[in-house]
């Protein structure tokens, strides 16, 4: 046990509260703390910007039994819910096999991600909580539960915020090894962008489009598969933007040594599809970020329409990035019965400054049913928040149920999920 401060999350821009930080050693001891816990969160890799993961006290999972177990006959992977996207794509590897998507930053720990429906880039492919067949949780009773996907509640548990129990084990989805390249584009216009808006995004496995709201785009990361697409060493254009010669970072003057192979160099997937390599510096480091997703269908309306904030949004911005995210049937996915585009926003750490643009970014969305990050920078309350999600209702009344005494709810939670109710 740990008494203290905890520090900062990773940007350095949100403080723990948390008086206590308990590392249990065995399944028991975990259960144990938690049925006498008034108030308790998971303390995961610490890359939410906001109090979404704070508590009274906060319970360390890294400690605890367990490792990563591939099945090869039900294609699926059995893994300790504190481990990394980076140290379970290492064991994969070994393994012969691998996920359908990864998020930009390998560093980040499974649970946390799949809790908050954290995603990739890619037509047809699902956020990362899409993967899990089956978690193993404690609840707020002290129990020992799994979940399978055959369960009635499993689409509502499966992104529960960290509100309904605290995840130990995960079984993902898991498919045969393959390999990728990269290629980015440079100088495509924004006229290019929303002409072809439909063929860019479907130009491979994973397309981002990067800018900062100026006269055009900055890049476009393309990421394919060499057994499912062409992915020659020569790309040619990209509706009139141009292969880059070198190596880019996305945010503008950052060390492409952070990033993950480009130039069409082949190499495994879990080197190509995140931005970032592990075990180096992601992203900027000392920022923010925001994230809003709208409907595909809407998404060139979107962009047009916060195109009239650029010259507002320029000063603070580091990159903006758009992707695409498949829809799914998990209650509190933003991506929920919507296949969608994300609109994600890199801030220079300047949280006084960054959060009444933020506002105004989700004035101007919100006539497109913009759905926010879980885990970034918005303002919205749960008044807001709540409509934009038609199993809402149904998610509270399963909070509720697992948690009746509120031992997981914190004041991000009531601000934003529980609402007065």
């Amino acid at each position: 046990m740990t008494v203290g401060s905890l520090g900062t999350n990773w940007s350095g821009n949100y403080t723990y509260r948390a008086a206590i930080l308990h590392r249990p050693g065995t399944l028991e001891e975990l259960q144990e703390l938690v049925a006498r816990a008034r108030a308790v969160r998971a303390l995961g890799s610490r890359h939410s910007f906001t109090a979404m993961g704070d508590s009274e006290e906060l319970i360390a999972l890294d400690r605890l039994p367990g490792e990563i177990s591939v099945d090869h006959a039900s294609q699926t992977v059995s893994v300790p819910g504190h481990t990394t996207y980076a140290e379970l794509a290492e064991a994969l590897n070994r393994e012969g096999v691998a996920l359908d998507n990864l998020a930009s930053l390998p560093h980040i720990s499974i649970a946390g991600a799949v809790a908050t429906a954290t995603h990739g880039s890619g037509l047809g492919k699902g956020n990362l909580a899409t993967a899990v067949r089956e978690l193993q949780m404690v609840t707020a009773a002290g129990e020992l539960v799994s979940v399978a996907a055959d369960v009635p509640d499993f689409d509502g548990i499966v992104v529960g915020l960290g509100s309904l129990g605290l995840v130990t084990h995960l079984r993902l989805a898991v498919e045969p090894y393959y390999e990728m390249r990269q290629h980015v584009y440079e100088g495509l216009t924004w006229e290019s962008l929303f002409e072809h808006f439909s063929e860019i995004t479907a130009a491979g496995e994973s397309v981002s489009v990067f800018h900062r709201f100026g006269d055009r785009t900055e890049q476009v990361w393309v990421k394919r598969r060499v057994d499912h697409q062409d992915a020659d060493a020569d790309p040619g254009e990209l509706f009139g933007a141009r292969p880059a010669t070198i190596a880019l970072h996305p945010v503008l003057g950052g060390d492409p040594v952070n990033c993950t192979e480009q130039l069409g160099i082949v190499g495994p997937w879990s080197e190509r599809l995140p931005h970032f390599r592990s075990g180096f510096t992601p992203s900027s480091g000392e920022e923010l970020q925001s994230e809003f997703f709208v409907a595909r269908e809407d998404a060139v309306a979107a962009v047009q329409a916060l195109r009239a904030l650029g010259e507002t949004i320029a000063p603070l911005l580091l990159v903006c990035e758009l992707r695409s995210i498949a829809a799914d049937s998990l209650w509190l996915s933003p991506h929920y019965e919507r296949d969608s585009a994300s609109i994600h926003f890199t801030w220079r750490r300047r949280p006084a400054q960054v959060e009444p643009i933020v506002r105004e970014i989700e004035t101007i969305l919100s006539p497109f049913g913009a759905r926010p990050h879980w885990g970034k920078v918005f303002t919205a309350d749960a008044g807001t928040i709540a409509p934009l999600y038609p199993r809402m209702a149904d998610f509270r009344t399963l909070r509720d149920r697992l948690d009746p005494a509120g031992v997981f709810v914190n004041d991000w939670t009531r601000g934003v999920v529980v609402g007065s109710a």
